[in-house]
């Protein structure tokens, strides 16, 4: 019977492993496809045609907003956005949601209390997001004032990690 629970240990501490495994090996653009709340993110790098760029080594620092982040933006947005003569400016957007580097939630909260409060990355796409706490979660906020709350972090890929956020950043 012990041989038998011991056995059972060993096979289930195996599956964790692999599961665990699976998931470090997962890029950027895997993570996403996976998950159900950015189906809407995952057609934008699509249609933006940065697949190939997300799926490189980086390492990045992607902040997702999720189907309901982008559901909050006035309607048509997204499908004007999604247009083959508006993937110049899907891409902007969509690269102001990305730091090189791989900036985990220790990092990033490392860097506001360093920052007095706050810290300012540069995107990609050359724009800045400012991150603070507020009330015990990052939130970052736009060149234009809009704000964005991380409300899940550290999704750790191959390539970078991901923070997901709960509004769409948009660059000045």
């Amino acid at each position: 019977m012990k041989s038998i629970k011991t056995l059972a240990i060993l096979v289930a501490a195996s599956i964790f492993s692999m599961s665990a495994i699976a998931q470090e090996k997962a890029d950027i653009v895997d993570i996403a496809a996976g998950s159900p709340d950015h189906t809407t993110l995952v057609a934008a790098v699509k249609a933006a045609d940065l697949v190939e760029t997300l799926k490189s080594a980086g390492p990045f620092t992607v902040f997702a907003p999720t189907n309901a982040a982008f559901d909050k933006l006035p309607k048509g947005t997204v499908e004007t956005l999604l247009k083959p003569e508006n993937k110049s400016k899907l891409a902007g957007i969509l690269t102001y949601h990305v730091v090189a580097g791989n900036l985990d939630a220790a990092a990033v909260l490392d860097a506001i209390k360093k920052g007095m409060g706050k810290v300012v990355v540069t995107t990609v796409a050359g724009g800045k997001l400012t991150a603070t706490l507020v009330n015990g979660k990052v939130v970052l906020t736009d060149e234009n004032g809009g704000s964005a709350t991380v409300t899940t972090a550290d999704l750790k890929a191959s390539n970078g990690v991901i923070h997901v956020i709960d509004a769409v950043l948009l660059p000045k």
